[in-house]
C-alpha cells in the first residue's frame, strides 16, 4: 500500500463512517476554508430494500434511491455513482475513516501495512464494526492505490483518561492483552470540545464539562481542563447507558445464569445485549425514541423503557460530576440528544442540587443555550459533525493547515 503522505491543496477528501448496517459519507473541498459538497448515507445494508441518500450542499435538496447492498463494499458503486460529478470538477484527493476501536493508538494513523495488521488483530475487540470497516479500507485501496488513507479512531479521545478510570477491575494479566476501558464516540467528543472553545463563554471549555451523546448508541464524557476524565462505555460500546438496541451495563452474573438455565452461548449473548435489548428490549415494539414517545400513554412498556434511559442518563451525570468535583456545562448532542426536549428535560428534572436549571421554552425552541440565565450550570444544545472531525484530522495528518 504505497501513498503520498501529503494532501494537494486543490481536491476532495471523503469521509467515511460506517456503522454496522449504515454507511455514513460526506465529500468536503479542500483549502484554507474547506467547504462540505455533499453528505449522505447508506441504510439497511445486508437487507433488500436498502437506501442510499445523499444532499448537494448547492442544491440543498435531499435525492433518494433503492438499493441492494449485501455488505458494506458493495456501497462503494452506488456511493462512486454519488459522487462522479462532485469528483469531476475536485478529484478525490484523500480518504478519511471512522474506525470505531483504535487500541493504542491515540491520535489518526496514515494507514500502511502495519496499521492493517493492527487493525486486524484487534478485530475482535469489535466484531460489530471492525471487520466492515477493515474491508472498506481494503477496497478503497484497490480502487485508488496511490490515494492516502487515514484511520480516525472513536477511541483515540479518551486515551489520556487517568489510568485510574481505564482499569478493569479483572486479574491483572489481562491488562497486558489490551483488556481496558477505551470509551467510544471520541470523534464526536474532539468535534463537540472545539465547537466549545469556540461558542461558549469565557475559559467555558476550559471548565468541568459532561458531553452526552444520545443516539442509537448513547454516552457520556467528562472533560476538565479540556482534558478526558472518564466516559460511560467501557472496552466495548455495548456497556454504559442503556441504548436504541444495546443493553449498557448488566450484571456479568448473566452470562453463566443464561447459560445454565437456557443454554445461552457466547455469541447468543452477545447478540441479545447488541442488537436485543436497551429500549427493544423493554419497549418489545421499538427501538426508537421518537415512536416510543408517541405510544407511551396507552403502552406501559414504552414509558417504562423511556423511563428507564432517563433515570439511567441522570444516574450517569451524577457519577461523572463526582469524577469532575462539580459541574459547569452539560452538552446534549446527537440525535435524541438535539431533537427531543421532552427527554432532555426529564433527563435534567431532579438535577436541581447540581444547580441544573432548564429555561422549558428553550429547551422546547431547541436553543443552543436551554438553561436559565440564573442558573450555574450552563446547559446547551451542540450539533454534533463526526466526518467534520475526521476531515480535520485527515488535512492535519496529512500536512494541510489547522481549521
Amino acid at each position: 500500500m504505497t501513498v503520498s503522505a501529503s494532501v494537494p491543496q486543490a481536491g476532495s477528501i471523503l469521509a467515511i463512517n460506517g456503522g454496522s448496517s449504515t454507511l455514513k459519507f460526506a465529500l468536503f473541498r479542500t483549502g484554507a476554508f474547506p467547504a462540505r459538497e455533499l453528505s449522505g448515507s447508506i441504510d439497511r445494508i445486508g437487507a433488500p430494500n436498502g437506501t442510499i441518500t445523499w444532499v448537494s450542499e448547492d442544491i440543498g435538496t435531499a435525492e433518494h434511491r433503492t438499493i441492494t447492498a449485501s455488505n458494506h463494499v458493495a456501497c462503494l458503486e452506488p456511493l462512486s455513482a454519488c459522487l462522479k460529478g462532485h469528483l469531476a470538477r475536485n478529484p478525490l484527493v484523500a480518504i478519511g475513516h471512522r474506525v470505531v476501536h483504535g487500541g493504542r493508538y491515540r491520535e489518526p494513523q496514515l494507514v500502511t501495512p502495519a496499521v492493517m495488521e493492527e487493525l486486524q488483530r484487534l478485530r475482535g475487540y469489535d466484531p460489530e464494526h471492525l471487520p466492515a470497516e477493515i474491508e472498506l479500507i481494503r477496497e478503497f485501496a484497490r480502487r485508488y492505490p496511490h490515494l492516502p488513507q487515514v484511520a480516525c479512531f472513536d477511541t483515540a479521545f479518551h486515551g489520556n483518561m487517568p489510568r485510574v478510570a481505564r482499569l478493569l477491575p479483572i486479574p491483572r494479566r489481562y491488562e497486558k492483552t489490551g483488556l481496558q476501558r477505551y470509551g467510544f464516540h471520541g470523534l464526536s467528543y474532539a468535534f463537540l470540545m472545539k465547537e466549545l472553545a469556540k461558542v461558549g463563554g469565557p475559559g467555558e471549555a476550559n471548565g468541568r464539562v459532561i458531553l452526552i451523546h444520545l443516539g442509537n448508541g448513547a454516552s457520556m464524557a467528562a472533560v476538565k481542563e479540556g482534558q478526558p476524565v472518564d466516559t460511560t462505555m467501557s472496552f466495548t460500546p455495548t456497556s454504559g447507558l442503556p441504548m436504541s438496541r444495546r443493553s449498557g451495563d448488566l450484571d456479568p452474573g448473566l452470562v453463566a445464569y443464561l447459560a445454565r438455565t437456557e443454554g445461552m452461548s457466547a455469541d447468543q449473548f452477545h447478540r441479545m445485549v447488541n442488537t436485543e435489548s436497551g429500549l427493544l428490549g423493554i419497549s418489545e415494539t421499538s427501538s426508537d425514541m421518537r415512536d416510543l414517545l408517541k405510544q407511551e400513554q396507552h403502552d406501559p412498556r414504552a414509558a417504562e423503557a423511556i423511563e428507564l434511559f432517563c433515570y439511567q442518563a441522570k444516574k450517569w451525570i451524577g457519577a461523572l460530576t463526582a469524577t469532575l468535583g462539580g459541574l459547569d456545562t452539560l452538552v446534549f448532542t446527537a440525535g435524541i440528544g438535539e431533537h427531543s426536549p421532552v427527554i432532555r428535560a426529564r433527563i435534567c428534572d431532579g438535577l436541581e442540587f447540581l444547580d441544573v436549571a432548564l429555561d422549558h421554552a428553550r429547551n422546547e425552541a431547541g436553543a443552543s443555550v436551554i438553561s436559565m440565565d440564573s442558573g450555574r450550570v450552563t446547559v446547551r444544545v451542540m450539533h454534533t459533525d463526526e466526518e467534520s472531525e475526521i476531515v480535520r484530522s485527515v488535512s492535519e495528518r496529512l500536512g494541510e493547515p489547522k481549521r
